[in-house]
């Protein structure tokens, strides 16, 4: 008897999920058919069934975190400074879903690096995080809340901050905890306030 259209879609999303947590404990370098197979419970012939060549697993892989990332829940609340730090805390591995989501994102860079059309792909992505964030500053430096000066030069920075410790907190979780980026952060947003 022949599955229901349900059945199938039901099933990709449990691959896809499977995809999702061999990501988030072992990057796209360890993203191959057996492994996801393996979390999966079936048999990498299954799994070709869905994913036929390991570069459509990766394509796949790459939906899969950027629907999550743009899915994923955002402070909103607050403009000027406040939507800045709120966007700079959006950024950090505060929690255990945004630790894994962060992991996946470095873990992808590699792949990015590698590949031409990813990579002004990722680009992309990153100036307009820059932007959005430019416009915060823009806003706070109306308000009075931060100094005159080139607002993308301080959302770059700002931006550049958070990256780097996302990086930090991914590969030393003990000495960078969610309260010490916080406080970090809060520490780096002061700096920028006159």
């Amino acid at each position: 008897m022949p599955r229901a259209k349900g059945d199938h879609e039901a099933r990709r999303l449990e691959v896809s999920e499977a995809v999702w947590r061999v990501l988030a404990t072992r990057g796209f370098g360890g993203l191959t058919l057996r492994a996801v197979a393996t979390e999966l419970g079936a048999t990498t012939g299954l799994l070709t069934h869905y994913f036929p060549t390991k570069n459509d697993l990766l394509e796949h892989a790459l939906d899969l975190l950027e629907q999550r990332t743009d899915s994923r829940a955002r402070r909103t609340s607050g403009t000027g400074l406040a939507a800045v730090r709120n966007a700079l805390l959006d950024i950090l591995p505060l929690t255990p879903e945004a630790t894994d989501s962060n992991r996946i994102w470095v873990s992808s860079w590699d792949t990015a690096l590698a590949d031409p059309a990813l990579r002004a792909d990722y680009a992309g992505k990153y100036a307009r995080s820059r932007d959005r964030l430019r416009d915060a500053v823009a806003t706070a430096q109306e308000l009075g809340e931060l100094p005159p000066g080139d607002p993308a030069r301080v959302a770059a920075g700002a931006l550049s901050f958070a990256l780097g410790l996302v990086v930090q907190a991914l590969l030393d979780p003990p000495a960078f905890p969610p309260d010490r980026q916080v406080e970090l952060l809060d520490d780096y947003v002061a700096a920028l306030a006159p």
